[in-house]
């Protein structure tokens, strides 16, 4: 009897737990049906275009959210609407935003109704995941939400005017209440009519569904994309070990979704595909936000996460043939600006070999920016085709070896010149960080080569928000590409490679649309693409040297191409093979065919 009766208390305990965490997190859904209480959460989204949008990162006033669906009457009809108020609040600061949050459209579907709707579109932003319509208490299309930007409230929600209903509508609008609403804002009065009820179709929500299984379910998830940075000794401010620690961060979790920033990979998933993709698909995202609508139920099983405490390996992909490092630590004083510095080791490899890897280890991540090692040769100048480029380190850059199949070719008598360059984080520092050296077996079939486009001649003007930029790169032979790493520094906003094929057809291989110099990610092909000779690599980009960027150092400054993170740089890098002619040898080629490529990781 006890031990049934200890069992029914600690049933109804979860239970209480779990309703009393669904209510709080409906109260948070719920914060805008009280205009002038909550914060509305941060968030970013794609539109169709692929364009990044951020509701923190716009310099609006007001941003207008305007809720759609394809083929909805009232979404329809509300276009005119929107862009007369766009155009009515163009010098005023008003930002206004479509948003489809239904699972049935897709971004093709998106962009087709767009397009009927060619004249001056809207943006039209995708909620693949529902979650923001869910954070707003949005149930309808046609329902329009309005945010203060000072203070990132609510100060409006409803229809946008009295004109449409469902199934009729009257001649004209006799009060037009997102208008008015926006015209009391801008003046600084009492909004009159803070709430209306929204117009439109009812939106489908995917169904809670059973109890989700952290053991089964969740854990796995966190283990494979965010535990390899959230676990001891690792680049993560705090470990995910155990179902306490996930619990406790939940509505981090909940946020860093919503605004896209973990896991950090920033490619857009409409373009290529890639061996070393760490997003959440769609359904992960789904699954993790599911959990958290029902509470975080720790359910049965064992925890996965405090099973086993990972490790942090010195050498990601094992013990290198050779490791070389700096002959003495670096000193690094606490303040200022730093040159690069260039150390000279002599390779310790005696004779000509292949490599199959060559990884940088930083020894100090707080103040490594980046690290950079060719192999220099006697006989040749500085820079002269026979220079070679090993392996760079930057933050968001991963230990891989280079594609199968492929190597770089490293002679005998090579000086390895470390490029270095640090920067201060208020204390004094050391840092002796070394170069992991990998032989391949045998002689691979095709020498690997860093290549880019790059361009030295922009200028991005002080508190230009879009700065553009682009650079080309030709194939003069047939070659196999492998790998993309897009490059700027602290104001750059967004990358795109595209592919101008020989025969007119244009490919985009790989687009960030919020490029974060945080995370710089090496994009390696799921599978190499051929680029016939003849095909020019697009480089396409921007700059945001607003005030409106907080990672901007001094959004009042004009900006060129420069070595520092306060100045910019625009390279596409790639790494490339270049095909042999039928029954040829890469080996004596690989010398002579390594591309000269500007500066890797600054």
């Amino acid at each position: 009897m006890g031990l049934e009766y200890f069992k029914s208390v600690n049933l109804m305990r979860r239970t209480c737990l779990l309703l009393a965490a669904v209510l709080s997190f409906c109260a948070v859904c719920r914060a805008g049906d009280d205009p002038n209480q909550g914060e509305v959460m941060n968030f970013s989204l794609l539109d169709y275009k692929g364009k990044y949008h951020e509701l923190r990162r716009t310099d609006a006033r007001a941003v207008v959210l305007f809720f759609t669906e394809n083929g909805c009457p009232v979404a329809r009809q509300s276009i005119d609407k929107l862009k007369k108020l766009r155009s009515h609040f163009s010098d005023k600061g008003v930002a206004v935003w479509m948003v489809n949050s239904n699972p049935q459209d897709d971004r093709e579907s998106i962009k087709k109704e767009a397009e009927d709707f060619k004249e001056d579109p809207l943006p039209v932003l995708i909620d693949d995941t529902q979650q923001i319509a869910r954070l707003l208490g949005v149930n309808r299309t046609g329902e329009t939400i309005c945010i203060d930007t000072s203070d990132w409230t609510v100060f409006y929600r409803g229809a946008i005017d009295d004109q449409l209903v469902e199934g009729a509508q009257k001649p004209e609008p006799t009060a037009r209440y997102v208008r008015n609403a926006i015209e009391e804002l801008l003046a600084g009065k009492k909004i009159e009519r803070p709430k209306t009820s929204g117009r439109g179709c009812l939106i489908t929500f995917d169904p809670a569904g059973s109890p989700i299984s952290y053991s089964r379910e969740i854990a796995p998830v966190l283990q494979s994309k965010c535990v390899g940075c959230h676990s001891p000794g690792n680049i993560a401010p705090f470990a995910l070990s155990s179902y306490q620690k996930v619990m406790g961060h939940g509505e981090m979790i909940r946020e860093v979704l919503a605004t896209c920033r973990m896991p950090p990979w920033d490619a857009d998933p409409s373009y290529g595909h890639f061996k070393n993709d760490r997003s959440l698909s769609l359904a992960q995202k789904k699954l993790l936000l599911r959990w958290l609508d029902q509470g975080m139920p720790r359910g049965d099983g064992p925890d996965p996460l405090a099973q086993t405490v990972p490790t942090v390996p010195d050498w990601p992909l094992g013990p290198p043939d050779y490791i070389v490092k700096l002959p003495v630590p670096e000193q690094i004083p606490a303040t200022g600006v730093f040159d690069y510095r260039y150390v000279d080791i002599p390779s310790p490899i005696t004779n000509d070999v292949w490599l199959s890897a060559a990884v940088m280890r930083p020894d100090n991540r707080r103040v490594v920016h980046h690290l950079i090692v060719r192999a220099n040769y006697d006989k040749t100048p500085k820079r002269a085709k026979d220079d070679v480029f090993l392996s760079g380190w930057a933050p968001g850059f991963d230990g891989m070896s280079y594609p199968s199949g492929t190597g770089k070719f490293l002679g005998k008598g090579a000086t390895l010149n470390f490029e270095l360059h640090y920067t201060a984080d208020g204390r004094p520092e050391t840092d002796q960080s070394e170069l992991g050296l990998y032989l391949a077996k045998s002689q691979p079939k095709l020498a690997l080569q860093t290549r880019a486009a790059y361009n030295k001649d922009f200028v991005v003007p002080a508190n230009e928000a879009e700065a553009s930029s682009y650079a080309v790169y030709g194939f003069q032979e047939d070659s196999m590409l492998y790998d993309l790493a897009p490059h700027m520094h602290l104001r750059g906003s967004w990358f795109k490679y595209e592919a101008l094929y020989p025969d007119g057809e244009r490919e985009t291989l790989l687009s960030v649309p919020h490029y974060d110099f945080n995370w710089q990610t090496i994009y390696r092909l799921a599978e190499p693409k051929k680029m016939p000779a003849g095909t020019w690599i697009l480089c396409t980009g921007g700059f945001d040297n607003s005030g409106r960027n907080p990672s901007n150092p001094n959004p009042g400054k004009r900006v060129r191409w420069g070595d520092q993170s306060f100045d910019e740089m625009f390279i596409g890098f790639m790494d490339a093979a270049t095909l042999p002619p039928a029954g040829g040898s890469t080996g004596k080629q690989a010398r002579r065919d390594t591309a000269d490529a500007p500066i890797l990781g600054q």
